[in-house]
C-alpha cells in the first residue's frame, strides 16, 4: 500500500466495518408500513371492506363505523409515516410506534371486542419491544423548515385523499355533485365543518370522521415538527477550523480537495490523536464526505473509524465523494465500504504548459482574439486586493452566478474574499467600456484556493453574460502563466464525471455497450454538463487524476447520488430566501468581518 497507511488486525477491520441494514428493523418497517396501506384501505373503500380481503381488513386496528373508520385512517397514515424511520432503526420512530399499536389494539377490543385484532398489532408490536436494542439512532440535523415542508405535503396528500373519500360512495351519494364540489367538501371537512355534499345513512358520518382526522393528523404533525427541539445542521466551529488550518499547512499537498473541507457548511470529526480529520455534511439520512481525509496518512484509519461510529449512531449512509486512489484504497480497507470510479480530476503541471504545438492552436488563437478585443487580466493573491474592489468581485460573483443557489460541495469553497483565505488567488478580466457597467471594467472572475505550498485548485469560475466567449479559457492561460511568480507549480481545474467513458466510448472499435453508455452521458449533459466540462479541462492538455465514490452497497448508490445532487445544488429542495434578501443578509455579514478580521459567517 503506497503511502505508508498502516494495516490493520481482520478484527479492527469487522469493528470498523460500516453499518449493514439490519433485518429486524428492515421488516418491522416493511410491515408498518402494509399494516398501514391496509388500514387506509380499510378506512376508506367500502368494496374492500367487504372483499376477499375482509378476514385481513377487519382485525386491523379500527375498521369499522364512523369512528373507526376515522381511526383505521389515522393509524394508517401515522404507520406509514413512521415506516421509513423505523427502517432506520430511529429511537423516536420506535417511540411513536409502540405508543400507536398498543391504541390500536385497545380500539379493537373496545370496539369490535376482537382478540383477533389485539393479536395483529402485539405480532408487530413484540419484535419491537424485544428488539428495542437495535432502535437507538440519533436525530437527523432539522430546522423548522421541516414543519412548513410537512404542512405542503400533508396537506396536499390529505386533499388527494380526502377526494378519494368523498368519491368512493357514488351509490350512498345524494345528487351528483361537481369535482369543485367535492374539493369544497374535502376543504371544510379537513377543518371539521360539513361541506355541500351529502349522503345516506351514515356515510356521512363517516366521511366527516375520515376527513377530520386527515385535518388532525396534518396539524398535529406540523405543530409537532414546528415546536420540537431544533437540531442545527452542523457547521465548522471556530475551533475546528483552526485544527483543519493547522492540519491543511502540514498535509495540504496531498490532496488538491483539502481546502475545500473548510467549508463552514460542514461538519468535522478527528481522529483519537488530532492528526487527521473527516468533514461531511448529511443530506436526506447520506453522510456524505468528499475528497481524502485531511491530515497524516498513518492517522486516517481514526479519522475513518470515527466517522462511521457517527454514521452508525444516527443511522445514515455513509458515502464519500471524489476521494483519490489513495483514499479509496484505505477508506475500503478500513471499513469494507465498496468504490467506484467516478471521473477524473484535470491536473495541469504549470512547467510542462504551453499555448505552442497543434493541440494548444484553438486555445491559442481564441485567447488572442479575445486580447485584441481590448481585454486584459489581473493574477494576484486575494490579500492583495483593496476592500472596495473585493467587495465588488463578490457582488459580481453573485449576480453572474446564474442560478438561485450556490453550487458545489466537494470541489467549491463556498465564499470569496475571506480575511482567513488570504492566500486564495483570483484571476479577474477586464475591458474598459464607453459606458462602465454596475462593476466597472470587470467582466470575469476565476478563484482558486491553495492546495498545498505550490498548487491552487479551481473554486469558481464567473463571467458577465455580455463578455466575449472565452473568459474562462483566457483567465485560466493567465493563471498558468502568473503561476511562476506565485510559487505555483501545478493547477487542479474541474472535475470530469465519466471522463473515460466518455473518452473510449468516442473511439474507434469502442464496444456497442460502451457506445450506449456513451450516449446516455451526451444526453444527460444537455442538464449536467458532464461532457462539456470534459471537453473544456480537455483543451488544457492535462493529467488525468482518477476520483471515486466509495458506498455501502449497490442499493445505496441512487440514494447517494441524489444525496449528491442536493449537496452540489443541482437538486434544491428547500425555499430559497429571494435574491434581494439574500444579498442584504450577506452585506450584513461581509463588511465587519472583512475589515476587522474576523470569521465570515456566511454559509454557503
Amino acid at each position: 500500500m503506497s503511502g505508508g497507511v498502516p494495516s490493520r488486525s481482520s478484527r479492527a477491520r469487522r469493528v470498523l466495518r460500516g453499518p449493514r441494514p439490519e433485518a429486524v428493523p428492515a421488516l418491522v418497517g416493511r410491515a408498518a408500513a402494509l399494516v398501514g396501506l391496509l388500514d387506509i384501505a380499510g378506512g376508506v373503500f367500502p368494496r374492500f371492506r367487504h372483499s376477499r380481503m375482509h378476514a385481513i381488513a377487519e382485525v386491523l386496528p379500527g375498521s369499522f363505523g364512523p369512528f373507526a373508520a376515522a381511526l383505521s385512517l389515522s393509524a394508517g397514515v401515522l404507520l406509514l409515516l413512521l415506516a421509513h424511520g423505523l427502517k432506520r432503526r430511529k429511537r423516536r420512530a420506535w417511540r411513536a410506534a409502540v405508543a400507536l399499536l398498543p391504541a390500536g389494539a385497545a380500539a379493537q377490543f373496545a370496539y369490535r371486542h376482537s382478540l383477533v385484532g389485539v393479536f395483529i398489532a402485539v405480532a408487530l408490536l413484540v419484535p419491537l419491544l424485544r428488539h428495542r436494542d437495535q432502535f437507538a439512532a440519533l436525530p437527523d440535523p432539522r430546522s423548522r423548515w421541516r414543519a412548513l415542508a410537512n404542512f405542503v405535503l400533508m396537506g396536499a396528500g390529505s386533499l388527494a385523499l380526502g377526494l378519494v373519500i368523498v368519491s368512493v360512495h357514488p351509490d350512498r351519494t345524494i345528487g351528483n355533485p361537481s369535482l369543485a364540489d367535492r374539493l369544497t367538501h374535502v376543504v371544510y371537512g379537513l377543518f371539521g365543518f360539513e361541506g355541500p355534499v351529502d349522503y345516506l345513512g351514515n356515510t356521512s358520518w363517516t366521511v366527516a370522521f375520515s376527513l377530520g382526522a386527515l385535518g388532525w393528523i396534518t396539524a398535529v404533525t406540523t405543530i409537532y415538527l414546528a415546536f420540537r427541539p431544533e437540531h442545527p445542521a452542523a457547521r465548522l466551529t471556530e475551533d475546528d477550523e483552526a485544527k483543519l488550518r493547522t492540519l491543511l499547512e502540514k498535509h495540504g499537498g496531498r490532496d488538491s480537495l483539502g481546502h475545500f473541507a473548510l467549508r463552514r457548511d460542514k461538519a468535522v470529526v478527528f481522529s483519537p490523536s488530532g492528526k487527521a480529520a473527516v468533514t461531511y455534511r448529511v443530506v436526506s439520512g447520506v453522510m456524505l464526505a468528499s475528497g481524502d481525509p485531511i491530515g497524516d496518512v498513518e492517522a486516517w484509519p481514526g479519522a475513518i473509524e470515527r466517522f462511521m461510529d457517527e454514521a452508525r449512531a444516527h443511522s445514515w449512509t455513509p458515502a464519500v465523494m471524489g476521494c483519490s486512489e489513495t483514499g479509496g484504497e484505505v477508506w475500503t480497507r478500513e471499513t469494507g465500504l465498496d468504490a467506484l470510479e467516478l471521473g477524473d480530476e484535470a491536473v495541469v503541471d504549470v512547467a510542462d504548459f504551453s499555448l505552442a504545438g497543434r493541440a494548444m492552436r484553438n486555445v491559442r488563437q481564441m485567447v488572442k482574439r479575445i486580447e485584441r478585443a481590448g481585454y486584459e487580466t489581473r493574477v494576484r493573491r486575494i490579500r492583495d486586493l483593496g476592500d472596495a474592489e473585493l467587495e465588488r468581485i463578490r457582488q459580481a460573483a453573485e449576480d453572474w452566478r446564474g442560478t438561485d443557489t450556490e453550487r458545489g460541495f466537494s470541489m467549491a469553497l463556498g465564499r470569496i474574499g475571506d480575511a482567513a483565505d488570504s492566500d486564495c488567488l483570483i484571476a479577474t478580466a477586464h475591458k474598459a467600456d464607453e459606458e462602465p457597467g454596475e462593476y466597472g471594467d470587470l467582466k470575469a472572475i476565476l478563484h482558486f484556493v491553495p492546495w498545498g505550498k505550490d498548487g491552487v485548485s479551481l473554486d469558481l469560475m464567473r463571467r458577465d453574460r455580455a463578455a466575449d466567449p472565452g473568459m474562462n479559457e483566457l483567465l485560466i492561460v493567465a493563471a498558468l502563466q502568473a503561476a511562476p511568480k506565485f510559487g505555483i507549480n501545478r493547477i487542479s481545474l474541474n472535475f470530469a464525471m465519466f471522463r473515460s467513458a466518455l473518452a473510449r466510448g468516442e473511439k474507434i472499435g469502442a464496444g456497442p455497450v460502451l457506445r450506449a453508455w456513451r450516449g446516455l452521458l451526451v444526453f444527460l449533459s444537455r442538464w449536467f454538463q458532464i461532457e462539456s466540462l470534459y471537453k473544456f479541462n480537455a483543451k488544457f492538455q492535462p493529467r488525468w487524476e482518477p476520483r471515486f465514490v466509495v458506498y455501502r452497497a449497490s442499493g445505496d448508490l441512487p440514494r447517494i447520488g441524489f444525496a449528491a445532487m442536493q449537496a452540489e445544488g443541482f437538486v434544491n429542495l428547500a425555499l430559497p430566501l429571494p435574491r434581494f434578501l439574500r444579498r442584504r443578509r450577506a452585506a450584513a455579514q461581509r463588511p465587519c468581518a472583512h475589515a476587522m478580521g474576523e470569521r465570515d459567517v456566511r454559509a454557503a
